[in-house]
């Protein structure tokens, strides 16, 4: 997949040999798992802690120190933005790099004004996640394919916010469940994932069909693959 290198100011410096320590942070304990198993078998990259919410990534960076963090967006505690920020206040040299199952322009923009050095999609290639984090610890900013056309679409022709973010009037929660739609989950499987309860995501799925003025799920997820927003 092409990546998109963007201008970025004071960050982490080249990385000078030895193996990427890597910190991998999410709040869905399997994926968390399989994530650092992934980044733990790819040579030259160590995984030397995982951490569940925003609080204990702040704080295992300032005792590890790794060369990188492996952020989620959206994580109980602290967002993925404000945990950035905090370990980049403690350790500017530290490189972030986002990783989130939907490419939601708010919570890119809020991760990038953090600091990010890179935004991947969970589901991307493994090269892509290799390169994400090979440049970041090279002090390079990185934006894998699907973010790197947001961010194309939002500047083309001056375009305002609305124009780039299709469904605007979702909140950020009622586009992960929107993401969520498109992949064939079940409100069960939506409320475990979220890790919310089965009324709650049944009460978001009545808001996003709603909004997006649709009465079956199926139509919904087929809006969003129609506006991109499947990746």
């Amino acid at each position: 997949m092409t990546l998109m290198a963007i201008e970025s100011g004071a960050g982490p410096a080249p990385h000078a040999g030895g193996p990427v320590s890597v910190l991998v942070a999410d709040d869905h304990e399997l994926f968390l798992e399989g994530l650092a198993l992934l980044v733990g078998s790819m040579p030259g990259y160590e995984v030397v802690g995982t951490a569940h919410d925003g609080y204990e990534v702040v704080d295992l960076a300032k005792r590890l120190k790794p060369d990188v963090v492996l952020m989620d967006a959206r994580m109980p505690g602290l967002s993925g933005a404000e945990a950035t920020a905090r370990v980049l206040e403690h350790d500017p040299h530290t490189a972030v790099v986002m990783v989130t199952m939907f490419a939601d322009d708010e919570s890119l923009f809020h991760a990038l004004k953090a600091g990010a050095m890179g935004y991947v999609v969970k589901g991307a290639s493994l090269a892509e996640l290799r390169r994400a984090i090979e440049a970041a610890a090279n002090g390079e900013a990185l934006l894998g394919q699907a973010v790197a056309s947001r961010i194309g679409h939002y500047f083309a022709g001056g375009q305002g916010r609305q124009a780039a973010l299709p469904f605007g009037d979702l909140t950020a929660r009622e586009r992960e469940v929107l993401a969520l739609l498109t992949q064939g989950l079940t409100n069960t499987e939506i409320a475990r994932r979220l890790a919310v309860t089965s009324k709650t995501a049944r009460n978001h799925v009545s808001n996003v069909l709603g909004k997006l003025g649709v009465s079956t799920r199926s139509e919904a997820a087929d809006k969003a693959r129609e506006a991109g927003l499947h990746e």
